[in-house]
Formats: C-alpha cells, sequence, structure tokens
C-alpha cells in the first residue's frame, strides 16, 4: 500500500523525536488477533482495527490506515460509536501514564498531542462524520480530557479550538451549498421542451456563444471540477456502505445515494442530452454535420486534457437514438476522428482501452509540473461500477469473523486516487457567458428529440414511422 494517503502535518515540536509517523509495532502483542500478509494487514477484529487507529507513546498509525479505516469503519460502526470507543481507549491510556513513575507523566503531553492529531487529520479529511450532535459530543469530551493533560499548556487548547472551529466551518459550507444546488435542483426529463414548430434558424445555439472545440473542453473541465470537488470519501464509502450485508443494521441511517453523487451524475446525463439537442435542434443539413463534427472536436479536446467523463457525455449524446439515426447527416460528418474516440470508449474487454488511457493520464498526472498535465477527471459511472464490484466480490467479513480489511485496502486505494485528482485547480481562464450557457440551454427531453430528429430526416422503416405516428398524435392532443 502506497503510503501516500491524506494528511496533516505532524505538531513536530509536540510530539518530539519519538513519533515519526511510520512506527510499527508489533500489533500482535497488543490486540492478539490481527492477520498480516507480507508486512500488509490483511483481516482482524473490528476491536483489534480500532485499538490500531489510537496512538500510543511510542506509536502513531500510519497514514495510510487512518485513511483506510476511518473510511470503511463506517460500514461496520457508527462514526460517533467509534468516536467512544477510540475515546475510552484514550482515558485508559491516559489514566495508566497518569499512575506511572514521574518520568511517564512527563511524557503526558506528547501523548495528547499525538490524541489530537489524530483528530485533527480526522475531521479535516471526514468532516461528514461530525455532522451529527452526538459525534460533535464525543469529539468535544476527547478534546476536553486531552486537555486536562496539558491545563498549564495553551497551545493544546489554541489547536483544538482552531480544529473544532474549522470542522464548524467546513459542515457549514457543505449545508449552504447542499441548499443552494437544492434550489436548483432539477430533473433532466423536467428540462425537456415539446416543439410543435421547427426552431427558428436564428435561434441561439452553442457555437454562436463558442466556436473554439478547445475553450469549450476547457469549459466543461471548469464544470468538472467544480462538481468533483463537493463529492467526499464518505459519499463515495455510501456506495458500500448501501449493500446488504452482515453488518447492515449497524450502518449510518442516511445511507441512501447522497446528493452529491446524484448531482454530478445528472451532471453526465444533462450534458448528453445538450449535445443531442444541440444537434437535433439545427434544421439544415450542412449546419447540422457542422455541429456533430464541432462535438467530435470538443470530445477530443476533453480526451486531451483528461477530461474523460465529459468525453464519454458526449459521445454518448452522439449515440443517442435521436442523433444516431440521422443517416443523412452522418454521411457527410468525417468520422475518423469519431471512430478513434469510440475506440478508446469501446466497452470491450471492460473497456480496456479507456483504462489504458486512464492509466497514461494518471501517470502523467503523478510527474506532472503544471496544473494542465495533473487534469484526470475518470467517466464517473465506470469509476462508482468498479468500487461497487471491488464491493460484490469481496465479502465484508472472512469465514472466522475477521474483518476483511485487504478488501478495504483495495477500495480505499481507488477513492484516494480519486480524492487527488479533484483536488487540482483548474488552469483555464473561466469563461462566466460559456458555463451559463451550458449549465442553463434548454434541454430536449428524449420525446422532443424524436420530433427534431423526424422533422429533419423522416422515418426510414415501418418502426420509426410507427413512431413518429405516435408522436404527432400526442402533439394533436396537446393542442
Amino acid at each position: 500500500m502506497r503510503e501516500t494517503m491524506p494528511q496533516t502535518p505532524i505538531f513536530s515540536s509536540m510530539l518530539g523525536s519519538t513519533c515519526s509517523g511510520q512506527v510499527q509495532p508489533d500489533m500482535g502483542e497488543r490486540c492478539g488477533d490481527p492477520v498480516y500478509q507480507d508486512g500488509n494487514l490483511i483481516s482482524g477484529s473490528l476491536e483489534a482495527l480500532i485499538e490500531r487507529l489510537v496512538p500510543t507513546l511510542d506509536y502513531y498509525p500510519d497514514r495510510t490506515y487512518i485513511f483506510t479505516f476511518l473510511l470503511s469503519s463506517r460500514v461496520f460502526i457508527h462514526p460517533h460509536e467509534l468516536l467512544a470507543k477510540v475515546g475510552q481507549i484514550c482515558i485508559k491510556q491516559k489514566q495508566q501514564l497518569e499512575m506511572g513513575t514521574e518520568a511517564e507523566k512527563a511524557k503526558l503531553k506528547s501523548f495528547a498531542a499525538k490524541i489530537i492529531q489524530l483528530l485533527k487529520e480526522w475531521t479535516e479529511t471526514f468532516p461528514y462524520d461530525f455532522q451529527d450532535e452526538k459525534s460533535m459530543k464525543e469529539l468535544k469530551e476527547i478534546a476536553h480530557r486531552i486537555t486536562h493533560c496539558n491545563e498549564e499548556n495553551g497551545t493544546v487548547k489554541k489547536i483544538i479550538s482552531q480544529m473544532t472551529q474549522n470542522l464548524l466551518m467546513t459542515l457549514s459550507a457543505r449545508s449552504q451549498y447542499q441548499e443552494i444546488r437544492e434550489k436548483f435542483r432539477q430533473p433532466v426529463a423536467d428540462k425537456g421542451t415539446i416543439l410543435k414548430n421547427k426552431p427558428q434558424s436564428t435561434q441561439k445555439d452553442i457555437l454562436s456563444v463558442c466556436c473554439d472545440p478547445l475553450i469549450l473542453a476547457q469549459q466543461l473541465t471548469h464544470i468538472e471540477l467544480e462538481r468533483v470537488s463537493n463529492i467526499y470519501p464518505e459519499d463515495l464509502m455510501q456506495i458500500v456502505s448501501h449493500m446488504d450485508s452482515l453488518d447492515n443494521h449497524k450502518c449510518r441511517g442516511d445511507v441512501t445515494k447522497t446528493y452529491n453523487l446524484e448531482a454530478y451524475d445528472n451532471w453526465f446525463n444533462c450534458l448528453s442530452m445538450l449535445v443531442a439537442t444541440e444537434i437535433c435542434r439545427v434544421v439544415k443539413k450542412k449546419q447540422r454535420t457542422r455541429m456533430v463534427e464541432f462535438f467530435i472536436d470538443v470530445a477530443r479536446e476533453c480526451f486531451n486534457i483528461g477530461n474523460f467523463n465529459s468525453m464519454m457525455a458526449i459521445i454518448s449524446g452522439m449515440n443517442l437514438s435521436p442523433v444516431a439515426r440521422l443517416k443523412k447527416t452522418w454521411s457527410k460528418v468525417k468520422t475518423a476522428k469519431f471512430d478513434v474516440l469510440e475506440h478508446h470508449m469501446d466497452p470491450s474487454s471492460n473497456f480496456c482501452n479507456y483504462r489504458t488511457a486512464l492509466q497514461g493520464a494518471a501517470q502523467r498526472s503523478q510527474t506532472a509540473n503544471s496544473n494542465r498535465e495533473k487534469i484526470v477527471i475518470p467517466v464517473f459511472n465506470l469509476f462508482i461500477k468498479d468500487i461497487y464490484f471491488l464491493h460484490k466480490i469481496h465479502t465484508n467479513r472472512l469465514a472466522n469473523g475477521q474483518i476483511n480489511f485487504k478488501k478495504f485496502w483495495d477500495i480505499s486505494r481507488q477513492i484516494h486516487d480519486f480524492m487527488t485528482w479533484k483536488q487540482v485547480e483548474c488552469p483555464f481562464e473561466k469563461d462566466k457567458k460559456i458555463q451559463s450557457y451550458l449549465l442553463t440551454a434548454p434541454i430536449y427531453s428524449e420525446e422532443a428529440l424524436f420530433i427534431a430528429s423526424f422533422e429533419s430526416e423522416g422515418p426510414e422503416n415501418h418502426m420509426e414511422k410507427d413512431s413518429w405516428k405516435t408522436l404527432r398524435t400526442t402533439l394533436l392532443n396537446r393542442a
């Protein structure tokens, strides 16, 4: 397991030289039952894994372990219950030190610093764990007891106060974002516009707003990165938590699909429908051909940037039936570039070509010197399916009842990669006019797309003729 999971700097002045963050004690002596393979922890009881999370005088858990365990623990235990157990272990250790020699009592400061560091990493990486009153109560309780280890030292109180303040600010910002997005929340289908007549040729379209494929791809990347910035590790872990398991009765009550995941998934669908709308609404074949070729170029620029999600959404939009059936239009399109794009997104062998391209973009990102080269935006629904697949092929617990921690190492590695990619700052200049169009332009419903498609190129077979007849009847009934 790589040692690059999310972490925060250790308070070196407080921890002293005994805690490097990489100390690996013989945990078998402490807990009895964790199982290791080639030096890696692969299974253990929940109690043993919790104990491995809590620092001691001569031990601080590896950052990869902290991230993986805190991420996966919600499958088995509520965050507030986990906090309570961590607090109990901390109190026990603190009491042992207080009853020890003067030398051990003197080390209380170092022990307190390690506990604070763990809480700081927890609140920064998984702030949503502290949204309920029970979790906040447990956090304050641990902080209060730790503060007593250093009553004469105002630094500890100051750090705890700052940690709590930052946590509350983060939770408040998330809450405000959700409220704002909820106001504008609207299903794709409800945005559809049923047209009785062909749109006017003078009606605004994407080419009148942006005719440069590269610039449009850059603005799509802006939107993608803004969307993924509001997705958190615990959101993704709910994909696992939501599944039925032996521990399902212990899962959090809000394990349904989170709004941030839903909003990002809806963005993909909206972009696909927007592409189809822009193509189908064009009356003249020559202009429609130009529109198709424009979106092919935009998708290619997205691929070059590393924005695979927008690329896939654009290809999906052009493969929707109302667009794909426009044979006269496609006969005029130079499809060589489109064929290359479809090759990259070929679903055979579990999207092998796409995964190769994604791996190349990820490797480029790791060695990049500029943010332009760091961009990696995976196809989100495939990313979700990968996590789901890892969950389904491996059990949460082994036959002996221990937690299958190897499974969660694999899942956390995938989620960590996503978290790393989403933190990249978009290097492209933001164009509000283009983004406004992409986010607010009218999107046809599936019915409206077929109407526009048939009006552009009439039905060619019995099935299409029947569909067109049904649609026209529907229009007459609404008139």
